[in-house]
């Protein structure tokens, strides 16, 4: 019996652990949260495209909604015990129309960080943006779709950190 249970035991290849193996990155040269919040190069902002359908986002978010509405998803993600992002995301007929994103951590050092990758990332994806009262605009367009707009904010107060990115359909 000891000798089958040997036996069994050393013809096993050994598993790498999960802790050793690391994650690929995705935004190489940026803050290691980027790949959690933006999550894909692709699309406007974790792989969606403005006027993508409602089933569509779910599928592509692979978790339920905190809350959900025939018009809106709304989702809360918890990256450690200080930091955490919410995305609301508005549709109109089926139509994804504003995506809108609140980064809160109570790291003020990481918080500034993220919100210069942020800009940068969106600079080189879209150039040219504009500085409006203290928010940064970008105004894109996606091949032939309408435009859209994205807007960054650094709403930190002296205690806690607070970002904001807004993505909406130019009317």
């Amino acid at each position: 019996m000891h000798l089958v249970l040997l036996l069994m035991f050393s013809c096993q290849t050994p598993v790498e652990s999960p802790k050793n193996i690391t994650p690929i990155r995705v935004f190489e040269g940026y803050h290691k949260l980027m790949d959690n919040i933006i999550k894909t190069k692709t699309g406007v902002f974790r792989g969606h495209r403005m006027s993508e359908l409602i089933d569509s986002v779910k599928a592509k978010e692979k978790i339920f909604p905190s809350e959900s509405s025939p018009d809106r998803l709304y989702y809360d993600f918890k990256i450690d015990s200080i930091t955490n992002f919410s995305i609301d995301y508005a549709f109109k007929n089926d139509s994804l129309e504003e995506i809108n994103v609140q980064i809160n951590s109570k790291d003020l050092e990481l918080t500034n960080y993220l919100f210069c990758d942020l800009k940068d990332y969106y600079a080189n994806k879209l150039p040219n943006p504009i500085e409006d009262k203290g928010y940064l605009v970008y105004n894109c367009y996606e091949g032939q779709r309408k435009p859209f707009v994205i807007s960054l904010s650094d709403n930190s107060s002296p205690s806690a950190g607070k970002l904001n990115i807004l993505i909406y359909k130019d009317k």
